[in-house]
C-alpha cells in the first residue's frame, strides 16, 4: 500500500519533487522512477526528506538517491548541503557507520583463469577477514597510542605499516586521509571499541566478493579504470565499525542538548545538530573525520590480506595477478566543500548518508588517471545479483553536489527478511547460482538474501538516465565472504 503523498510532483521520467511545505526551507528532489517510487510503500523516507529540509542553512534542496529508504534522522540515500557559515552539521547526516565505503580491486585475470578456484579464494578470503558481529582480529592488537595515529593518518598509517603501497593512496577518496581528524575528540569507549577491530569485515551487508566484468557499457571509461570484459574483481565493503558507531552515539547525545542551547527548532529529535562554526559542531566534525580515516585503515588492511590469499592460491605475487585499486569511495561523511550554487560560489558542509561522491571530469579532487573520464564510482548490489561501476559526472556537480546513489538499497528490513527466508538454504540457493559464498552465520545470509534488496540494475538506470552518474561496467558476483 503506497503512503499519500499531497506535496510529491513528478518532474520528469526520473525525479520528483516535493513542494515547499510547513517548515521545509528549500525544497524536496527525489531521483525516482515510478516503479521505484512504488517500492517504497508506506516507508517514512520522503518525510524524513522533508524534516530535512527544515534544518537550518539548507541550501538547493534535501535531495534522496533511488536506493532511499528510512534511517536514523535523515533517510538512507539522502543528500543534503549546508552553508558552512550559518548551517549546520548532523550526526544524523552520516550515521553510525561513518565512511562505510567500498573499494573495488582490478587484476590481469580472466574468468577463465579463476576456473575452479572461486570455492578456495573464498575459503581463504574468510579465514583471513575476520567477519560478523564484533569479529575482532588476534594478531593485530594496537596500543592506545597507535590508535591515535590510526585515526590521524588513516590508509597511510596501513601504508606505513608494510599493508600496501603509495600507489594505493592515489585512488582512494581524498588519498586515505581525511586531514581535521583530532584523536583528542574521541571518547575512550570509541577507543576501547576500536583496538581489536581494525582489519575485520563487520556484520550485516559488509563484504568481500570476488567477481568478474559481465558487461561494458562505456569502453572509453572502462579503459581508462583499467577494466574489461570478464575481468576478475574483488570488492571490499565495509566502515569504521565499532569505533564509528560509539562515534556517532557520543555526539548524538551531545547533540541533543546543543540543539536547544542554539535555539534549534527540530521537526524530529534524530535530525539533533550543532552550527556548522560552533565549538561542538568542529568537534563532531573532527571526531567523525578520525573515524572516516579508521574506516580508510580498515579497507586497506583487508586489501593485505585479499592480496595474499590471491597469491597463495594462485602461487603468483600480486603484481603479476595485477591486483591493483581501481577506486575506494566512502559514504556516510560530512564534508566541507566548495560548490557552485545558483552561479554563486559557496563553501558548504556537504552530507551523503547512504550516498556516494560523483565528481565531474576535471575536478582536481579527481587522480590524474581519471580526470579526463570522472571520478569512478562503486555500486554494490545483492550477493545474487549484480554491482556496477559507474563515472562521475558535469551534471552530478551542477545537481546534486557531485553526488550519486551508494547500493541496492534494502526494501524489507533484517527480522523481515529473516521471516522470509525461514525454511530455505540460502547458501544452497546462492550455490544453484554458481556463487559460493561463506558468512558468520545462517541468520547474516537470511538478512543479506538477495530479495532483501531492490534490483540495483533498476537503481543505477535511474541515476545514469537521469544524469548524475554514467554507467560504465556490470560485475556478476561469483562468490563472497559475508558479515
Amino acid at each position: 500500500m503506497e503512503k499519500e503523498r499531497p506535496f510529491l510532483k513528478k518532474i520528469d521520467l526520473n525525479r520528483y519533487g516535493v513542494e515547499k511545505h510547513g517548515t521545509m526551507n528549500v525544497e524536496g528532489l527525489l531521483f525516482l522512477d515510478d516503479e521505484l517510487l512504488k517500492v517504497l510503500g508506506t516507508d517514512e523516507s520522503i518525510t524524513q526528506v522533508e524534516n530535512v529540509a527544515s534544518l537550518p542553512g539548507i541550501v538547493h534542496a534535501s535531495m534522496a538517491m533511488p536506493d532511499i529508504h528510512w534511517g536514523y534522522g535523515f533517510p538512507i540515500g539522502g543528500v543534503a548541503a549546508f552553508d558552512a557559515d550559518q548551517g549546520v552539521v548532523s550526526p544524523g547526516g552520516v550515521g553510525y557507520d561513518i565512511n562505510c565505503g567500498v573499494r573495488l580491486m582490478r587484476s590481469s585475470l580472466s574468468v577463465k583463469d579463476a576456473g575452479t578456484r572461486i570455492k578456495e579464494i573464498i575459503e581463504g578470503f574468510y579465514l583471513n577477514v575476520p567477519s560478523g558481529i564484533g569479529s575482532r582480529r588476534k594478531d593485530l592488537r594496537l596500543s592506545r597510542e597507535e590508535l591515535r595515529k590510526v585515526v590521524q593518518k588513516g590508509a597511510q598509517w596501513a601504508i606505513e605499516q608494510g599493508y600496501g603501497t603509495g600507489d594505493d593512496l592515489e585512488y582512494i577518496d581524498d588519498k586515505g586521509q581525511f586531514a581535521h581528524a583530532d584523536p583528542d575528540n574521541l571518547s575512550e569507549r570509541a577507543y576501547e571499541r576500536g583496538r581489536e577491530q581494525l582489519g575485520t569485515l563487520g556484520s550485516g551487508n559488509h563484504f568481500v566478493e570476488i567477481g568478474y566484468i559481465a558487461e561494458v557499457f562505456d569502453r572509453e571509461i572502462a579503459q581508462a579504470f583499467g577494466l574489461f570484459e570478464n575481468q576478475i574483481t574483488i570488492m571490499i565493503h565495509t566502515g569504521s565499525r565499532g569505533l564509528g558507531y560509539q562515534v556517532c552515539d557520543d555526539y548524538i547525545r551531545e547533540m541533543v542538548k546543543t540543539s536547544a542551547k542554539y535555539g534549534i527548532t527540530l521537526p524530529d529529535r534524530q535530525l539533533c545538530c550543532a552550527p556548522v562554526t560552533s565549538p561542538e559542531g568542529r568537534a563532531y566534525l573532527s571526531a567523525m573525520a578520525g573515524a572516516a580515516n579508521y574506516a580508510f585503515a580498515n579497507r586497506q588492511l583487508i586489501t593485505h590480506w585479499v592480496r595474499e590469499t590471491m597469491e597463495a592460491v594462485f602461487r603468483k605475487s600480486r603484481g603479476s595477478l595485477g591486483l591493483t585499486l581501481v577506486y575506494d569511495v566512502c559514504h556516510n561523511t560530512a564534508k566541507i566543500e566548495k560548490h557552485r550554487v545558483q552561479g554563486k560560489d559557496m563553501t558548504l558542509c556537504v552530507h551523503r548518508k547512504g550516498a556516494t561522491r560523483a565528481f565531474g571530469p576535471g575536478n582536481p579532487s579527481i587522480p590524474e588517471k581519471y580526470k579526463a573520464v570522472g571520478q569512478p564510482v562503486l555500486i554494490p548490489g545483492d550477493m545474487g545479483r549484480a554491482s556496477y561501476v559507474l563515472a562521475g559526472t558535469k551534471q552530478a556537480m551542477e545537481e546534486t553536489f557531485g553526488s550519486t546513489c551508494h547500493g541496492a538499497g534494502r526494501v524489507m528490513s533484517r527480522s523481515q527478511a529473516k521471516r522470509s527466508s525461514k525454511g530455505r538454504s540460502i547458501q544452497k540457493e546462492m550455490e544453484a547460482r554458481n556463487i559460493h559464498v561463506r558468512a558468520a552465520s545462517r541468520e547474516t545470509l537470511a538478512e543479506e538474501m538477495p530479495e532483501a534488496y531492490k534490483d540495483v540494475s533498476k537503481v543505477v538506470r535511474v541515476v545514469h538516465d537521469a544524469g548524475i552518474s554514467r554507467i560504465v561496467a556490470k560485475i556478476i558476483p561469483l562468490g563472497s565472504i559475508k558479515g
